[in-house]
Formats: structure tokens, C-alpha cells, sequence
């Protein structure tokens, strides 16, 4: 960013810093973001494409909730955590990849995305939070881990089409 001449390296989309952006559709972070705040997006109901750079270390609680037009996005490898309620209420998210990095989904952290029709959740993964994926009722969940190896919180998958242990 410049102002006033002088140039300025964005590294952190702070608190609610677009939240309820509604005409917001699309959006490249660039390469210089290592994190992106509570509610940084939430309520964008607009948003469709979001490019998030491996940069970017950590996506705190309720980034992206209830972005309704959401379809897909891509999880950077740099990611160990998904937050409690990043996308909660992405009703139209269709595609997410977890990346082998993440151990950690937090409470809420897919919770009513009902657009989802299948997520594999990688053996790197230890901790599922409660409601994680409640109410994804078209969702078929396969974790490649055993189920003593994974923390499974309270209804994390209630009201999914499936859930499959791998191991």
C-alpha cells in the first residue's frame, strides 16, 4: 500500500477489516499477509474467489463466516489450525482441501456448510472440535486416521450423509 509516497507492506487483514462488505466479490491477498484476523471477512456475503498465499500462517476464529457465495477455497500448506467458526454458514462451499499441515479443526469450523459433498480429512489432523461439521447433511467425511488417534468433540459430524475412519 502507498500513501502519501510512501509504500507500506501489508502483513496482517486485522479484526472485522472487511466484515459485512456485501459488493466485495473477490480478492487476492498478497504474498506480505502472515495472518488473517477474527471476522476479517465475515458477512461477505458477495465473496466468491478468495486467494490466500502460502504466507499466511494463521486464519483466526470466524474469518470467512456465513460468506454465503463462497464455492471453493484453497488452504495454504503453512496452516497448522483452522479456527472455531472460520466457515461457519458457507452455504455454497462446494470444494475445500485440508493440507497434511493441519492438526487442529476447530468448534463450528465447517458447521452448516451444506454445499459440501465430500472432505478428507488427512491423518495429520488429531483434534476435531464440537459441531466442527454439523448440519453438512450432503457431506460424506472420510478421515484417514483411526479413532483412537483423533479427539472427536461433541456432535462434530451430527447430521452428516457419512463418516468413514481409514484406519
Amino acid at each position: 500500500i502507498q500513501i502519501a509516497g510512501r509504500v507500506y507492506s501489508v502483513t496482517s487483514i486485522g479484526d472485522n477489516a472487511f466484515s459485512v462488505c456485501l459488493r466485495l466479490t473477490s480478492i487476492s491477498i498478497p504474498s506480505s499477509v502472515t495472518s488473517i484476523e477474527d471476522g476479517a471477512f465475515s458477512h461477505c456475503v458477495g465473496l466468491k474467489d478468495i486467494e490466500i498465499p502460502s504466507s499466511v500462517t494463521s486464519i483466526e476464529n470466524e474469518a470467512f463466516w456465513n460468506c454465503h457465495s463462497l464455492t471453493s477455497i484453497e488452504i495454504p500448506s503453512s496452516l497448522t489450525s483452522i479456527e472455531n467458526d472460520v466457515f461457519w454458514n458457507c452455504c455454497g462451499l462446494t470444494s475445500i482441501m485440508i493440507p497434511s499441515s493441519v492438526i487442529s479443526i476447530g468448534n463450528y469450523a465447517f458447521s452448516d456448510c451444506r454445499a459440501l459433498t465430500s472432505i478428507k480429512i488427512p491423518s495429520s489432523v488429531t483434534n476435531i472440535g464440537v459441531f466442527a461439521f454439523k448440519n453438512c447433511k450432503n457431506l460424506d467425511v472420510i478421515i484417514d486416521n483411526s479413532k483412537e488417534n483423533v479427539s472427536v468433540g461433541e456432535d462434530a459430524f451430527d447430521d452428516c450423509k457419512s463418516v468413514k475412519f481409514l484406519k
